[in-house]
């Protein structure tokens, strides 16, 4: 019996330096780690302004994206060909990237994007992204395994249901009162409440 509680003690200490063993391999979100990270996931979000080709270096061989219209996608084959004719997009800009590890060899980065996109007729429209990452370490090497993507109003643009609108006209008058919002859309990454009539 007493050889049962001996073992029973040992096996709990030992899980306990176990425990802090493995949380110490775990990097922190001020490492080298998850600043590289950052600084990847900001050249990946440049190259649609003609940025350095990343994504052969830090997609993996069987990453899985999902697209904001939900689609999937795999990693590309490599850079595309330089052609000339393309119009790339314009002011490219990581927004934020918070990097979140949840293991030595997991973590995700949740991040938001955006850039100024050119559309028929000479005029530009701003778009933003707000996404999240999932990174893996293996053979030492970390990589992005799979992504979702979102596209979200971008802060300071009003939207309801993809229609411009500006803040409520207390103004109108509609049976002797105020006309009310009809609801709040929260666009969400953004803490921006956009009021919709």
């Amino acid at each position: 019996m007493r050889a049962h509680k001996i073992l029973i003690a040992l096996v709990a200490v030992a899980s306990t330096f176990a425990g802090r063993a493995l949380a110490e391999d775990i990097p922190t979100t001020e490492s080298a780690t998850a600043k590289w990270m950052v600084e990847k996931e900001r050249a990946w979000a440049d190259m649609a302004c003609g940025g350095k080709w990343v994504a052969t270096e830090i997609l993996a061989n069987d990453f899985q994206g999902t697209a904001p219209n939900g689609s999937r996608y795999g990693k590309p084959a490599g850079e595309p060909p330089y052609d000339p004719k393309t119009q790339w997009s314009t002011d490219c800009r990581l927004d934020s990237a918070d990097v979140r590890f949840f293991a030595a060899d997991v973590a995700v980065v949740y991040g938001s994007e955006s850039k100024t996109v050119a559309l028929p007729g000479s005029s530009h429209e701003r778009r933003c992204l707000v996404w999240s990452d999932m990174w893996l370490k293996r053979e030492g090497k970390w990589q992005i395994i799979a992504v979702q993507d979102n596209r979200v109003d971008c802060p300071g643009k009003k939207s309801c249901s993809g229609f411009d609108q500006a803040e409520p006209n207390w103004s109108q008058q509609k049976h002797g009162a105020r006309s009310l919002p009809l609801f709040l859309h929260y666009a969400s990454g953004f803490d921006s409440v956009v009021w919709c009539q």
